[in-house]
């Protein structure tokens, strides 16, 4: 794998980022810095991810592109697939469903290649399962964190977080859906070094992402597992956040502050980068659309309004021209001219 040398200097920024922010630097400076990130990074991502949204939104879409791959609706006799291809609004959520939650699509991804002088496939079972363990562990991370930004904290987090960490062991409290978070990430960060195809196709903001996500992961296991950090302060400042009226507790750990410095640079990188897929799955005309093109005529709504010419007036326009060249006239005009 060759990098430029831009990109490795950005993706080298990010650990030496998290080394400046871990500095013990003095208190009122901490709290200057760490509310400024804060705040900006929470600023910039939802102005992004909004501008985004209504940018995508307002993208003519002016013909049904669903993507299909099975029998479409025809006749009563043969059986469609509904969710592979569907023809009603309800088929449409179903199949939007499992591509949200189940990613289904990459589940029946197979790529091709010849060995000997024959063809062969090869699914991505390793791919989706690592998809899943990634995306629904990152999820249940991010409920489980709303206990530090609620008071009193939600009964279903509480419940939560005592399945998540059923398996605790002595003081240090491991989760469940931080083995996983972390256990996906690698595999995925691994198949984009490893594999000649997707390092081809592969971009700096890839390597810059999954290499933030793996710092976010990281520090947040060290301060549960193993740098033990005061919780209590750390839940004080995130209150005083939310409530804008920040505070900065005695006791923080400078590692709260790198983790906090990474999930502000996520923040910022996610409107600009591929990330934003969590909202463009939901705007993808190719799943989003039911496949009913045979049933319904569909008229292009942005179509700009087209003055009609027939024939029939072009020939009453140049009649006496037409007669002059011998051209024959249709019926009704050649029986009109004739009575005159």
């Amino acid at each position: 794998m060759r990098l430029r040398p831009i990109a490795a200097l950005l993706i080298a920024a990010v650990p030496a980022c998290v080394g400046l922010a871990m500095v013990a630097l003095p208190e009122a400076w901490r709290l200057i810095v760490s509310v400024t990130v804060a705040y900006a990074a929470c600023l910039f991502f939802t102005i992004g991810i909004v501008a985004r949204v209504l940018r995508w939104a307002k993208a003519p879409v002016p013909f049904r592109i669903p993507t299909t791959s099975g029998q479409q609706q025809s006749l009563a006799w043969i059986r469609p697939a509904r969710l592979d291809n569907p023809a009603t609004g309800a088929a449409t959520a179903g199949r939007m469903a499992l591509e949200v939650l189940c990613f289904r699509s990459l589940s029946r991804n197979t790529s091709a290649q010849i060995t000997r002088d024959r063809i062969s496939y090869r699914d991505s079972l390793a791919l989706w399962l690592a998809a899943l363990l990634f995306h629904w562990s990152f999820l249940l991370i991010l409920i489980r964190h709303l206990r530090l930004v609620t008071e009193p904290v939600p009964a279903f987090v509480l419940w939560l977080m005592r399945v998540d960490a059923f398996f605790q062991i002595g003081s240090a409290q491991m989760f469940l859906s931080d083995i996983a978070f972390l256990a996906g990430l690698l595999y995925l960060c691994w198949r984009r070094l490893t594999s000649s195809e997707v390092r081809y196709i592969s971009l700096v903001s890839d390597y810059l992402a999954l290499w933030l996500l793996l710092g976010i992961g990281t520090t947040g296991v060290m301060m549960a597992c193993w740098l033990r950090v005061d919780i209590t302060a750390i839940k004080q400042f995130a209150l005083g956040l939310v409530t804008f009226a920040p505070v900065l507790p005695h006791g923080i750990s400078p590692l709260f502050f790198a983790h906090l410095f990474l999930v502000s640079a996520l923040a910022v990188y996610i409107p600009s980068g591929k990330l934003m897929h969590m909202a463009g799955v939901w705007l993808s005309p190719t799943r989003n659309m039911a496949n009913n093109n045979r049933a319904r005529h569909h008229v292009n709504p942005w179509n700009a309004p087209v003055k009609t010419h027939t024939y029939a007036e072009w020939q009453e326009e140049n009649l006496k021209a037409l007669q002059m060249a011998g051209i024959p006239l249709e019926e009704a005009d050649a029986e009109r001219t004739h009575s005159n």
